[in-house]
């Protein structure tokens, strides 16, 4: 109870991160279509007067989508979150939150100008005093209300065009369950018509984007609701595993000893319920998930369908997936060939690349391999090892990244599913994230992992990191000007040497006045950058 108090009275008045601001889950502010709330260190709308961000009009990306939704002005999430808002703080420097009250990823500080760098770390290397830790703040986040955010339990029209809010409160943990449904869920056309081809987290190039700000958001929130500015994810590295070595009930729950569907009473995760599990229920009923109860954790580790997935990910797979050059490929969806993010998600086969939708590899697996609570997309997050195994594969995107060093440009601009061109939002995040800010280094955004990084060099790199970063930016003017450059010398050179010429024809009474103080022979140009 110690730790619930504690949680329970620093929540109060922090910023948070999540789904729809409760300052902004009102008829004035869906009418305005306006979420810029005050800060309250100068109670002005997105901290104005202390130079932290402004209210502005919110900038859509135009580029084209690809053909998989082929509809227009039937979802609310379609060209995010300009159904409900149009206008939204856009935070300066290194400020960031709904209202501007808090850092980016990786910055702190009352200024947010000193850099931190935490580190995320195996499970089984924490000691039993942390990783008892880390479970107590797990059930923290379960019994914690959010204060600074609601979620909606109808769409814009039923909430008649703004003029009937229809939000309620939710804990911590469940915030992030109900906004990975969200995200997930299918669209409801009306009547009976719903189109299940869309999802704004997965199946597409945003896939790792997203989860890896869910995963930022999630680890943020923990800090928050503990004061545990240290506090950070730890991953379950199943390479190679036989078995799931986390279900036990001194890590994330053993198997029920009469009902091998249900957790051990041992752990405290088996008196958790669910919630948004019942996609089905809700399409009938044209409604949303409202986050009630629907019945404890499933989880029956092994028992899945061996036809699609046979075993655990190896070690073998994961470097086939890392030896891939292209992050994205062809249709951009579950059906890419030789594509990185698709192998890693699990869409095609982890020893050729090729798209088969009839096997579950990668990421995949390890969600089919659950066979329970986390094998159901809209649900998944609903069990605890979600989240750790979410922090490993966003290891793998990471050393992806590091291996191949892609430019921004990598990721698709355009005529990517709804939801996942480069610059489109990120479904249901606010404040607003393009997917593009997350295709870089977990080290920009304040994390590593502890087995990939490398001591000799980490406080060089991280020192570089900004100028590696605005020197790739400018690499096509350094080009340009090169080539400029080059063209200027060899101009230059030419009249040097037709001015020798010219000079071996003056008559000697002049020749002394042009060599006088230097050799010409020694004169150089360069140009300088």
């Amino acid at each position: 109870m110690s730790l619930f108090a504690m949680g329970f009275l620093l929540v109060i008045l922090r910023p948070c991160t999540g789904q729809f601001p409760r300052a902004c889950a009102n008829t004035q502010s869906l009418q305005k279509k306006e979420c810029c709330p005050l800060w309250d260190g100068d109670w002005s709308p997105c901290g104005e007067l202390s130079n932290r961000g402004s209210c502005q009009n919110i900038l859509l990306s135009q580029a084209p989508l690809g053909p998989q939704f082929p509809f227009s002005g039937v979802d609310d999430r379609e060209d995010w979150p300009s159904v409900f808002y149009n206008r939204t703080c856009r935070c300066e420097g290194n400020f960031m939150g709904f209202n501007c009250g808090g850092c980016k990823f990786g910055f702190s500080g009352p200024n947010c100008t000193e850099r931190r760098l935490n580190v995320r770390r195996n499970i089984f290397q924490l000691s039993t005093s942390e990783k008892d830790k880390f479970l107590a703040y797990l059930n923290l986040a379960k019994n914690t209300p959010v204060q600074d955010y609601v979620i909606a339990t109808g769409t814009y029209t039923q909430m008649n065009n703004g003029t009937n809010p229809m939000f309620r409160d939710i804990n911590v943990y469940d915030l992030f369950v109900w906004m990975h449904y969200y995200a997930s869920r299918d669209t409801l056309l009306g009547g009976s018509n719903i189109w299940r081809d869309i999802d704004f987290a997965h199946e597409a190039p945003g896939f790792l984007p997203w989860h890896r700000v869910f995963l930022l958001m999630w680890e943020l929130e923990i800090q928050k609701l503990t004061g545990d500015e240290n506090f950070t994810i730890p991953y379950w590295d199943w390479r190679d595993a036989e078995d799931c070595a986390i279900c036990t009930d001194e890590y994330m729950g053993g198997r029920h000893p009469t009902n091998p569907n249900l957790l051990s009473p041992a752990s405290f995760f088996s008196s958790w319920q669910v919630i948004c599990t019942h996609s089905e229920e809700y399409n009938r009923q044209e409604a949303l998930c409202n986050a009630t109860g629907e019945g404890p954790i499933l989880r029956n580790p092994g028992n899945n369908d061996k036809s699609r997935t046979p075993r655990l990910p190896s070690s073998a797979e994961v470097e086939f997936c890392l030896s891939l050059t292209q992050y994205e490929s062809g249709s951009m969806d579950k059906m890419a060939n030789y594509s990185f993010r698709n192998t890693l998600e699990g869409f095609a086969d982890p020893q050729t690349a090729i798209a088969n939708i009839s096997q579950s590899g990668l990421h995949n697996a390890l969600h089919i391999y659950m066979n329970g609570s986390m094998s159901q997309v809209q649900g998944s997050a609903n069990d605890p090892i979600f989240v750790l195994h979410h922090a490993f594969v966003d290891s793998i995107f990471e050393q992806w990244l590091r291996k191949h060093r892609p430019m921004l440009e990598v990721y698709p601009a355009a005529n990517a599913p709804i939801g996942h061109n480069r610059e489109n939002y990120m479904v249901p995040f606010i404040p607003l994230y393009r997917n593009g800010e997350f295709f870089k280094s977990s080290r920009e955004l304040g994390y590593d992992y502890e087995y990939l990084q490398e001591p000799a060099l980490d406080s060089f790199q991280d020192f570089l990191i900004p100028y590696l970063e605005q020197a790739r930016q400018i690499w096509p003017w350094l080009v340009g000007a090169a080539v400029i450059g080059g063209l200027v010398t060899a101009a230059l050179t030419g009249l040097t040497l037709s001015c020798k010429k010219k000079s071996k024809r003056t008559s000697p009474e002049i020749q002394p006045l042009l060599i006088e103080t230097e050799d010409y022979n020694n004169i150089s140009y360069q140009s300088n950058f």
